[in-house]
């Protein structure tokens, strides 16, 4: 898979469900780092959601959270990056439209849904619940394949007009200030009164 990706690969790589690793650099290299990271963030929210188990557990997955959100964020910055060295040389057009969604958000967002639609296929599948259940879990589930076709043909969409320089966009940084002990106040604080005890 090389150049710009098209969504229908992507699709296909988010649904494989990380079983065949790319193993590639530059853009398909973000992809699967930025799905790796939303499935395991998938698996500590529904773990830091437990009512049973003790603090510290919680703790720990509220922690990881942190670290797979960075992670994943950081993916998304790499998508775009890639992206617009592949889209370089393509002359923007004087009215060229800026897109204010990036290819890499629309792609992690692609991912998302397809966490969800496995999630609520599951539920679909599920034995010990009644049949009101399991046809709400359908129609969510039909609801989901559908925003993701839709989105899946936005990032179409962005990716053919920025290579005809009718469309581009940015990288855009997130600066996620939690997770930086120099601007996140209530950690840089602790640190402070550890060293002053």
């Amino acid at each position: 898979m090389t150049g710009l990706p098209r969504s229908e690969d992507i699709v296909r790589f988010h649904d494989d469900g990380l079983k065949a690793p790319l193993e590639q650099s530059g853009v398909w290299a973000a992809i699967e780092a930025n799905h790796l990271h939303n499935s395991r963030l998938w698996e500590q929210e529904d773990l830091a959601r437990r009512k049973q188990a003790p603090d510290a557990e919680i703790a720990g997955n509220k922690r990881a959270i942190d670290h797979h959100n960075q992670k994943r964020n950081d993916a998304i910055e790499r998508i775009d990056e890639a992206l617009l060295v592949s889209l370089e040389k393509i002359s923007r057009k004087k009215d060229a439209r800026l897109n204010s969604e990036t290819a890499g958000a629309m792609i992690d967002r692609l991912s998302i849904l397809a966490l969800k639609i496995r999630a609520m296929r599951a539920q679909t599948e599920r034995t010990d619940v009644d049949r009101e259940h399991i046809e709400s879990c359908r129609m969510k589930l039909g609801r989901l394949v559908e925003q993701r076709s839709d989105l899946a043909g936005c990032l179409d969409r962005l990716l053919e007009e920025s290579a005809r320089g009718e469309s581009y966009f940015k990288v855009y940084r997130q600066f996620k200030m939690y997770n930086d002990p120099n601007l996140n106040p209530a950690v840089y604080n602790e640190a402070r009164r550890s060293t002053r005890s």
